[in-house]
C-alpha cells in the first residue's frame, strides 16, 4: 500500500502544498488565502526553525478509527486510507478522532450548523495526492514502504 512520506531536508515551506489539498477538496475551484473555506489537511509547521510538512500517517492501527463513536473513520483495507469520508456512517463532530489522533493532523470543520472532522483522503479520486503532485522539490512522495526505506538508505549512501 502507497503512503505519503515527508523527505523533510527538502521541504522549503513554499506551502505548494497546503494550496494544492485546498483546491483539490475545495467545493469551488476559487482559493482565496483570505477566504478559506477548507481547513487544511496537511499542514506545514515550524521545527528548530525549519519547515515541515504534516500530513496523516493513515496508521496500521489507527487511534483515530477506535475512538470514533459513531463509525464514520474506517480503514480502507485495499488501499490503507484512514477516512471519515464516503462511509455509510456519517461524522458526528464528536471530535474523539482528533483528541486521540497522535500527530494531530486531524481537523475539525464547520459547515453551517454541521461538525465534521477533516482529515487527509490521499486524494482518493486522483491518481496520487495532489501535495505530492504540488512539492516542487520532492520533499513529500507516495509510494509504498519497502520503497520509501531503499530510496532512504540510497539518499543516506549518497551522503557518505
Amino acid at each position: 500500500m502507497r503512503k505519503i512520506f515527508i523527505l523533510e531536508d527538502k521541504c522549503s515551506g513554499c506551502l505548494n502544498c497546503v494550496v494544492a489539498c485546498t483546491l483539490a477538496h475545495e467545493e469551488s475551484q476559487f482559493y482565496s488565502v483570505a477566504s478559506q473555506k477548507e481547513p487544511g489537511r496537511i499542514s506545514v509547521e515550524a521545527v528548530y526553525g525549519r519547515p515541515i510538512p504534516l500530513v496523516c500517517h493513515h496508521c496500521e492501527e489507527p487511534a483515530c478509527v477506535n475512538a470514533c463513536m459513531s463509525g464514520a473513520m474506517q480503514k480502507d483495507l485495499e488501499t490503507g486510507a484512514v477516512s471519515n469520508e464516503g462511509n455509510l456512517q456519517k461524522c458526528v463532530g464528536c471530535w474523539m478522532c482528533i483528541m486521540a489522533c497522535p500527530f494531530g493532523v486531524i481537523t475539525p470543520k464547520k459547515k453551517g450548523s454541521q461538525k465534521v472532522a477533516v482529515k487527509c483522503d490521499l486524494c482518493k479520486d486522483r491518481k496520487s495526492p495532489a501535495c505530492v503532485e504540488a512539492c516542487p522539490n520532492g520533499a513529500i512522495v507516495f509510494m509504498n514502504e519497502d520503497d520509501f526505506a531503499k530510496h532512504k538508505k540510497k539518499m543516506a549512501a549518497l551522503l557518505v
